[in-house]
């Protein structure tokens, strides 16, 4: 067993705890977990046993993380998005020569809608020999649409295997050499690579019966990688949880992704349950809904005798930013690693919540918007606008203390013009109307008139009576 600070004694005393009671409750032969904030050191916690004589289980131990290797996929996409090289409602077939399926668009795969079917082609996970890079594309000829594009979730390791190779060639590389490249470097996350390292752990199939485990094949998903193939750190993996989440802090300067397009794939694009929307998936990226505005963002993943959970939260009291945990065990069935990663955070911000800063006064609205704040009425309901932070801001006078306030910001060099780049009507105009005096009389935001006192759609005010 060893452990790192980077947690108050007394958190740190339930996160062992609940790791202990996870490892014991699971059978899980060796476990790994680190957590992430912004305020604090890294914390890393080891038990059990890895199997490898020659390198202790430490905080160093290398474990497979399986599908977590796809939020890395999913990345170099949107990267690729932004700098122009695809669109994400393009074709596969405008950017690889292939024989079928060509029609399903990047968007799709992304968020396993596009119908493919899971694997690749053949019994992969029964001969454990996987494709090649261009065999795996050869093979759309042979697999399947097991349902129409759209039509529902269905998790597909082909999906985003094949977007692997598409940005691979894009790049003019290999999927490996790229995500080296483009991720792992600028990143610092020197403890992930493709294949396992001389500190790896064993991985398990525990005996559902006995106290027996047995070690587990290792398959070289080759065409497949960009799916599943990685081995990491817990530290390395909680770092890569707190940027899913809080990329303005881990990556102040954009070197990975700029805050807005992560905003974008957190986005939920499809439920994963019809009937009970408890998860969704977004561009790559499985959403967890936690209750109360606050969400876990990251991926599971699950490779032969390897289990693992990589998730950030975001929002919610307490959260200090860049928030992020992560848990790797070595037993392929043990889903309380899947159940510990998400207590984890939630004893980071219930046992340590992150300090409350006094407020201080700040300056003072523009002239040119004072006239604004205060209530104004709209569609019959009333909204309270007011200036926070260097921003004009409005809310309705209703809404739950949590819900974050729609955000304006001047779009020309018209003070008058604003566009709503956050909350309510987010990409909507705010055009302010003034009399001669300068003062704002009238608004109109998403064309829907805003007045001080309550009218009817036709402009009398409600106060005059029928």
């Amino acid at each position: 067993m060893t452990s790192s600070p980077g947690a108050t004694a007394a958190a740190q005393r339930h996160l062992e705890r609940a790791a202990r009671r996870a490892q014991s409750d699971g059978r899980i032969p060796a476990l790994s977990v680190a957590l992430h904030r912004a305020d604090r050191g890294l914390w890393t916690f080891t038990l059990g046993d890895s199997g490898n004589a020659a390198h202790p289980l430490s905080a160093d131990s290398r474990f497979r993380i399986g599908s977590v290797t796809k939020t890395f996929t999913a990345v170099l996409v949107m990267q690729a998005r932004d700098e122009g090289l695809l669109d994400l409602d393009d074709p596969v077939s405008a950017h690889l020569d292939v024989p079928a399926h060509g029609d399903a668009t990047l968007r799709r795969l992304l968020s396993h809608t596009s119908g493919y079917q899971r694997e690749p082609y053949g019994d992969v996970w029964d001969t454990l020999v996987a494709p090649g890079d261009r065999q795996l594309l050869d093979d759309l000829a042979r697999v399947e649409r097991v349902l129409p594009s759209n039509r529902r979730y269905h998790y597909s390791n082909l999906a985003v295997a094949v977007l692997g190779q598409l940005v691979a060639h894009l790049r003019g590389g290999s999927w490996a050499s790229v995500l080296h490249e483009q991720i792992l470097e600028p990143l610092g996350l020197k403890s992930t690579t493709l294949e396992p390292t001389e500190a790896a752990a064993v991985g398990y199939l525990v005996d559902a019966y006995s106290d027996a485990a047995r070690p587990e094949p290792q398959l070289n998903l080759g065409g497949a990688g960009p799916a599943a193939q990685l081995w990491s750190t817990a530290a390395d993996m909680a770092r890569w949880a707190a940027f899913l989440t809080s990329p303005e802090i881990i990556d102040p300067n954009a070197l990975i992704l700029s805050p807005a397009t992560l905003d974008e794939m957190r986005w939920p694009l499809t439920t994963t349950d019809e009937a009970n929307w408890a998860g969704g998936f977004g561009l790559g990226l499985i959403l967890e809904p936690q209750g109360k505005r606050t969400m876990h963002i990251g991926h599971d993943g699950a490779m032969p005798g390897f289990l693992s959970g990589v998730y950030g939260r975001r929002g919610g009291e307490g959260n200090p930013g860049a928030l992020g945990a992560a848990v790797l065990g070595s037993s392929g069935t043990a889903v309380e690693i899947i159940d510990l990663v998400h207590e984890l955070l939630r004893i980071a911000v219930e046992e340590d919540p992150a300090d409350i800063h006094p407020w201080k006064p700040g300056a003072a609205a523009p002239a040119a918007y004072r006239s604004i704040l205060g209530p104004w009425w709209g569609e019959g309901f009333q909204h309270i606008f007011s200036w926070h932070d260097g921003t004009l801001q409005a809310r309705a006078a209703d809404a739950a203390a949590d819900r974050p306030p729609s955000i304006f910001r001047p779009t020309t060099d018209n003070p008058d013009i604003l566009r709503t780049v956050s909350g309510r009507e987010a990409g909507e105009l705010l055009r302010l109307t003034r009399d001669e005096n300068g003062v704002v009389v009238r608004m109109h935001w998403a064309t829907y008139r805003f007045t001080r006192t309550q009218e009817t759609f036709d402009g009398i005010p409600v106060s005059e009576g029928p």
